[in-house]
């Protein structure tokens, strides 16, 4: 598939690196973290050519995988899809995805000063990402330097400005089920995004009501899904083991290429890829939380953003108090008192 797009000529004085080496050597990087001047040994490839190779196949991967693998919804149908897929899974209704973001480390870029240096101290690239029920990326906005909190990443995405304009399909507020009081559409996330109608988040802090400690584990159950996405990409590519050793730019097609490669093998080679044990699950028969082995992985190139705390919307907060009564009444489930104890 990405052979038009990386093959190369011969030259009377060298024969070209054929495209399944460039790719080969692409995932072998991706998979194992390795630095390049081990994939020179390996491959008999010139260190300065595979720092070419390397960027040029993950842009082509991309380029190639994303409009099959990675498109957001563009129709009333196609979410509503996403939405019965999480009422389903996960007993969360009209959910159209669990946002979260990540800090990628990064070597500390040439000349940059302190454009990419984070809150804690390292130089790192954001990805901000809208997950579905089945733990594919919909959406990802990879490239906002480290300096940005998340509501910041958040405000500048186009995904925001996609929705609040109406610009992608969303489906107008509908009844949750059983339940005769209409709600929009929502995205759930953590508590470092600002609660708006469409993206709900947890109640702050400890002491609250029962009813808010059972929202809040019905929240995150749902937004599980992003913890788990982001498990699976890092124990499966390697590369996010420690801080990426090249440019923004070039670090940001890397990020991507592994995007769309993780929801390729979620679809193809799901078993292979990412088996149950992998994941964080609840048993529910027991009543205790199943911790995933990806957890076992080191991941140290991936870190959370910045909470920073802000006053919501008196629109925002009603429709979060409509989930919250929902949860604790006719949307209830059995478990949900005991497994909130447990959050």
């Amino acid at each position: 598939m990405i052979q038009p797009s990386i093959s190369k000529t011969d030259t009377r004085m060298t024969k070209a690196v054929t495209p399944q080496e460039q790719l080969a050597i692409t995932l072998r990087y991706l998979a194992t973290g390795e630095t390049q001047t081990s994939l020179s040994y390996q491959f008999r490839v010139s260190q300065n050519l595979i720092s070419l190779i390397i960027p040029e196949t993950c842009s082509a991967i991309y380029e190639t995988l994303q409009p099959i693998y990675m498109r957001i919804p563009r129709s009333q149908e196609e979410w509503r899809k996403v939405s019965q897929d999480f009422h389903s899974l996960w007993n969360y209704p009209l959910c159209l995805g669990a946002l979260d973001g990540k800090r990628v480390l990064l070597q500390k870029p040439a000349h940059s000063g302190s454009h990419y240096y984070d809150y804690k101290g390292n130089f790192s690239t954001i990805i901000m990402a809208l997950v579905d029920a089945d733990y594919k990326f919909l959406y990802a906005d990879v490239g906002t330097n480290g300096r940005a909190s998340d509501g910041g990443v958040w405000n500048k995405c186009k995904l925001k400005e996609d929705i609040e304009y109406e610009e992608i399909g969303i489906p107008p507020p509908a009844n949750l089920p059983n339940y005769d009081i209409q709600v929009p559409y929502v995205i759930v996330g953590d508590d470092a995004f600002p609660l708006q109608k469409y993206l709900m988040n947890p109640y702050p802090g400890n002491d609250q009501s029962n009813e808010k400690h059972i929202h809040n584990y019905r929240l995150s159950r749902a937004r599980r899904v992003s913890e788990n996405a982001f498990g699976i990409l890092s124990s499966r590519f390697q590369v996010f083991n420690k801080p990426i050793r090249t440019c923004p730019e070039r670090a940001n097609m890397v990020i991507q290429a592994c995007l769309v490669l993780h929801n390729m093998l979620r679809t193809e080679s799901r078993q292979d890829y990412s088996p149950p044990e992998l994941l964080d699950q609840e048993d529910i028969q027991r009543r205790r939380m199943v911790v995933g082995q990806w957890h076992d992985h080191q991941h140290n190139a991936l870190g959370d953003l910045q909470v920073i705390a802000r006053r919501p919307k008196r629109d925002a907060m009603q429709v979060r108090d409509l989930f919250c009564t929902y949860f604790n009444n006719e949307g209830s489930v059995p478990w949900q008192n005991e497994m909130a104890l447990l959050h």
